[in-house]
C-alpha cells in the first residue's frame, strides 16, 4: 500500500520539543522533496519546512527558523520534524506530503498530486 503516515504529535506545555515522523510505505521516499505543512483551525494552511531531494537542502518558514529540524533517514524511509521551543501558536495539525520546496521558500501553493499524509494534532498548552 503507498502511504505517508505521520507520528509524534500531542500535547506539549510551552518550550517543550516534539519529533514528529513521516514514514513512507509502497515507494522510495529519497526520491521526493518533502514538506511539511500546518494548518491550525481558522486559519490557512502553512508550508513551515522543506528537505529537497536533490542535495538534502533544507528550507524554514520564518515562523519556526531557528526552532525546528527538518532530517531524512533514507535507510527508515522517513522524514523528521524536530520541534523545539513550542510555543502556543504552533498548534495545528502537521501533515507531510511529497511537495517541492518553493511552497516553503516561495509560498507556492501545493499541487494536487504527490502523496499526503493524513496529519498528527500538536497542541502547545499548559
Amino acid at each position: 500500500q503507498v502511504q505517508l503516515v505521520e507520528s509524534g504529535g500531542g500535547l506539549v506545555q510551552p518550550g517543550g520539543s516534539l519529533r514528529l515522523s513521516c514514514e513512507a510505505s509502497g515507494f522510495n521516499l529519497d526520491y521526493y522533496s518533502v514538506t511539511w505543512f500546518r494548518q491550525a483551525p481558522g486559519k490557512e494552511r502553512e508550508a513551515v519546512s522543506c528537505i529537497r531531494n536533490s542535495d538534502d537542502n533544507t528550507y524554514y518558514a520564518d515562523s519556526v527558523k531557528g526552532r525546528f529540524i527538518i532530517t531524512r533517514v533514507n535507510a527508515k524511509n522517513t522524514v523528521y520534524l524536530q520541534m523545539n521551543s513550542l510555543k502556543p501558536e504552533d498548534t495545528a495539525v502537521y501533515s507531510c506530503a511529497t511537495q517541492n520546496c518553493g511552497t516553503v521558500v516561495a509560498g507556492v501553493p501545493p499541487t494536487g498530486l504527490g502523496y499526503w499524509g493524513q496529519g498528527t494534532q500538536v497542541t502547545v498548552s499548559s
